[in-house]
C-alpha cells in the first residue's frame, strides 16, 4: 500500500497544481474570483457536468472509452521502451475500416456485423500499428518520428476517404463523411431508457484494461515485452527476440487505438466524419503518463480526461469562460507529470532511488571476474590490492 501512494502522490499533486493555476489564470483574466470558486464557478460548473448527475456520469464515461483504448495503447509501447505518438492516426485508420464494414454490408445480422465491424477496426490499427514497429526493428529507424509522419498520411488517407470513395451520397449532404452503419454493426446500449444510458464500449474498455495487465503481468510475451523495454542488451542475452518484441508491441499499441477508434464509431457516432476523435491520440499521451503506463492507472487518467472534456460544457455555460481552458488544466498536468521534479521541488517529496533495474554484466567482464577468483591465493592479499590505508590483507579479507 505503501508503494502504491507514493507512485499516486505525484500525479495527484500534478493535478491539483494544474487545477490551482488555471484557477488562478481565470481570476487574473476576469478580475472575479467568484468564478473560480463561486457556487456558479468555473469548477462548479466542471463538476456540474462531469459527476453532476446520472446521465453527467454516463457522458463522463463514454467520453473516456476512446481515451482508454488509446491510452492503454500508448502505456502498451511504453512497456516495451517505446515511444508511440501515432494513435491519433491509428485511432482514425481504426474509425473508417469499422465504419466501411458497418456500412457495407448492410444485410448481416447481429451481432455478426457488429462483431465484424469491430474486428474490421482493430485489424486497421494493428497494422498501422505494426509499420513503425517493423521499421525500427530492421532499420533502426526512430519510432518517433516514423510516427509522427505516419498520422499525417493516416489524416491525408482518410480525408481523401470520406470525400471520395466512402462519401455519404444522401441527397443535400455536403459534409465529407461515410455513410450511417447498419443497425446490426451498432453496439447496443447499456441501462437503455434509464438515465444510466451508455454503450457496453464502456465495458469493452474497461475488460481491455484488465486484458492488458493480465498480458504484460501473467504471460511470456508480456514478460518480453517488458524485458526488452527495461533493457534489450539483457532480453537479446536470454535469447529473446528484440526485433520481435517492438513489432509485437507497436502492432498491440495500434489494435488498442484502432480499437478507441471503432467503438466510438459503432457506440456513439454511427458514422466516420472529418474531424472526428481529433486530439484523443495525443491527449492518450498525457494519460498514458499520468497513469505511469499501469493499465488500471491509464483508466482512472482517461477518466480525468473524459469528465473535464464532458463538464467542459456546463463550466463554459456557468461562467462564460470559454472551454479551452480545459486544455491548459491537460497541458499543465502534463508538463508537471513529464517533468515531476517540478512538483518534488514545490512540495518537497523525496526521490525514491530504485535499484532494481534490469542489467546485464558485459561478458568480458564476467569473464574476468571468473578468472580472478580462480587464481586469488589464500591468505594475505598482495600490498597493491590492500584498501583502507595499509590494513593488512587479513583484515581485508574480513
Amino acid at each position: 500500500m505503501r508503494g502504491i501512494a507514493n507512485a499516486l502522490l505525484v500525479p495527484i499533486l500534478a493535478v491539483f497544481t494544474a487545477f490551482v493555476i488555471s484557477g488562478l489564470v481565470i481570476w487574473v483574466t476576469t478580475g472575479d474570483i467568484l468564478k473560480v470558486i463561486g457556487p456558479d464557478g468555473a469548477f462548479v460548473g466542471l463538476w456540474q457536468g462531469a459527476l453532476g448527475s446520472p446521465q453527467n456520469i454516463a457522458a463522463t464515461l463514454i467520453t473516456s472509452t476512446p481515451y482508454i483504448f488509446a491510452g492503454l495503447g500508448v502505456a502498451l509501447a511504453f512497456k516495451c521502451g517505446l515511444f508511440n505518438i501515432g494513435a491519433e492516426g491509428q485511432l482514425a485508420v481504426g474509425a473508417v475500416s469499422a465504419a466501411f464494414v458497418g456500412y457495407v454490408l448492410p444485410d448481416l445480422p447481429f451481432p455478426f456485423h457488429m462483431l465484424l465491424a469491430l474486428a474490421a477496426g482493430l485489424l486497421g490499427g494493428l497494422l498501422w500499428g505494426s509499420i513503425p514497429g517493423i521499421l525500427k526493428a530492421y532499420t533502426g529507424a526512430h519510432e518517433v518520428i516514423i510516427t509522427i509522419m505516419l498520422n499525417y498520411i493516416a489524416l491525408a488517407i482518410v480525408q481523401y476517404l470520406l470525400g471520395g470513395p466512402l462519401k455519404d451520397h444522401s441527397p443535400g449532404n455536403v459534409s465529407a463523411r461515410t455513410p450511417l452503419i447498419a443497425p446490426g454493426a451498432e453496439i447496443p446500449s447499456l441501462f437503455a431508457g434509464t438515465p444510466w444510458d451508455m454503450h457496453y464500449g464502456v465495458l469493452l474498455a474497461l475488460a481491455a484494461a484488465v486484458l492488458v495487465w493480465l498480458f504484460l503481468a501473467r504471460t511470456t510475451w508480456g514478460f518480453e515485452i517488458r524485458t526488452v523495454g527495461a533493457n534489450p542488451n539483457a532480453a537479446r542475452y536470454a535469447g529473446m527476440s528484440v526485433a520481435k518484441n517492438l513489432v509485437l508491441a507497436m502492432a498491440l499499441s495500434g489494435l488498442l487505438a484502432g480499437a478507441g477508434g471503432a467503438v466510438e464509431v459503432l457506440g456513439v457516432t454511427h458514422r466516420h466524419e472529418l474531424g472526428f476523435g481529433s486530439g484523443y491520440g495525443f491527449d492518450a499521451i498525457a494519460i498514458a503518463l499520468l497513469g505511469k503506463t499501469n493499465p488500471f492507472g491509464v483508466v482512472a487518467a482517461a477518466l480525468l480526461f473524459g469528465g473535464l472534456k464532458a463538464g467542459a460544457t456546463q463550466m463554459q455555460f456557468n461562467t462564460q469562460i470559454s472551454a479551452s481552458i480545459i486544455s491548459v488544466v491537460q497541458g499543465l498536468v502534463l508538463l508537471f507529470v513529464a517533468a515531476d521534479v517540478i512538483i518534488r521541488w514545490l512540495y518537497r517529496v523525496r526521490v525514491k532511488t530504485d535499484d532494481t533495474s534490469l542489467t546485464l554484466a558485459p561478458a568480458a567482464q564476467l569473464a574476468e571476474q571468473a578468472a580472478l577468483s580462480d587464481v586469488m591465493p589464500e591468505g594475505p592479499a598482495p600490498k597493491a590490492t590492500r584498501k583502507n590505508g595499509g590494513t593488512s590483507g587479513r583484515g581485508s579479507q574480513r
